[in-house]
């Protein structure tokens, strides 16, 4: 894969890419088990700055890149609400974007608007201030840092059980919606013999597109509405929740019956003994918290996972990654 100007899609990472993420995240990892690793994190890219531009609300994906900017010394600004930007006074928002590309090294965007961080990225590409864009979270359409973090949950999952290849994934609830299944589906693609299972109700099917691109991949995926004889056959069970902030009509959602697409503990004996269960947070009544007790539940360390993926990913971006895997200290 050439080197990243943007990260903008899933479709972007190529499997040595992910691999390479991975070590350099494990690296990371290390570093931070000593105060001498974390001063030299901070080391790395002090002389620079980061915005971050979340117009959608964030908890996990705001504070993990916030807190990925701080281990990397990276000073950072944000708008979190487009009333406190000249927005409200009718400025684009192209031109709010390039405003803040003369300020920053690089910005971090996640907005409920379809296409927005693509459109952005290639205006800057023309511009005088050509700064790096990530896409934090782009509408219903892709979550490519989610997606990084959830391979890498998956690689560690199952390192000593001969990896993601040959593994059934099956992904649970809003499928037509969720813009996290829409990347980690992409990324699966690369790991040979791995499987899809996608379970949820006929409204909330995965989209024309999607399917497509998985049949021209030629990877092997079900459809099904029977979540539960899904769960015997899964290596890894990845839960979400009703995206209903996509609704077109209030309450469009509450209309389709999704009480069958929940994992409850009882539901635990039919899991395989080394399976996982992963969730991109929030969650809702689809998850049932008793499960945090299991030790197949992997969905607290998926999200601390986020900071140090988004961690390698910078590096990666601003082109320190190498002053990361060659010390040993």
């Amino acid at each position: 894969m050439s080197h990243l100007r943007h990260v903008l899609s899933a479709s972007q990472f190529d499997r040595p890419f992910l691999d390479r993420i991975y070590r350099l995240t494990n690296k990371i990892r290390q570093f931070d088990k000593s105060k001498e690793g974390l001063m030299y994190l901070q080391s790395l890219l002090p002389h620079r700055r980061a915005m971050l531009y979340f117009t959608q609300p964030s908890t996990r994906t705001f504070l993990s890149f916030q807190s990925a900017c701080h281990i990397l010394g990276i000073k950072n600004s944000e708008i979190r609400d487009t009333a406190t930007s000249s927005e409200v006074k009718g400025e684009s928002i192209e031109d709010s974007l390039r405003t803040f590309s003369s300020y920053v090294d690089l910005i971090i965007m996640r907005s409920p608007v379809r296409g927005l961080c693509d459109r952005v990225a290639a205006m800057l590409d023309t511009s005088d201030r050509p700064v790096p864009i990530i896409n934090a979270g782009s509408g219903p359409d892709e979550h490519p840092t989610q997606a990084l973090l959830d391979i890498y949950t998956l690689q560690r999952s199952f390192k000593d059980f001969g990896g993601i290849e040959g593994k059934s994934i099956c992904m649970v609830g809003d499928l037509k919606r969720g813009r996290t299944i829409r990347s980690l589906s992409r990324l699966l693609t690369l790991y040979p013999g791995a499987k899809l299972i996608f379970a949820s109700p006929e409204a909330f099917r995965i989209e024309d597109d999607l399917r497509t691109f998985l049949k021209s991949s030629m990877i092997e995926f079900v459809e099904t509405v029977n979540f539960r004889d899904a769960i015997a056959h899964s290596d890894a069970i990845y839960m979400t929740r009703i995206q209903d902030e996509y609704d077109v009509c209030a309450g469009e959602s509450s209309k389709v019956d999704s009480s069958q697409y929940c994992l409850k503990s009882n539901q635990l004996k039919e899991m395989k003994p080394n399976a996982v269960i992963m969730h991109p947070l929030p969650r809702r009544t689809e998850l049932d918290p008793a499960i945090d007790k299991d030790p197949r539940a992997k969905y607290w360390r998926q999200e601390r996972n986020g900071m140090w993926t988004r961690v390698a990913l910078m590096t990666t971006l601003l082109g320190v990654d190498e002053k990361i895997l060659l010390p040993e200290l």
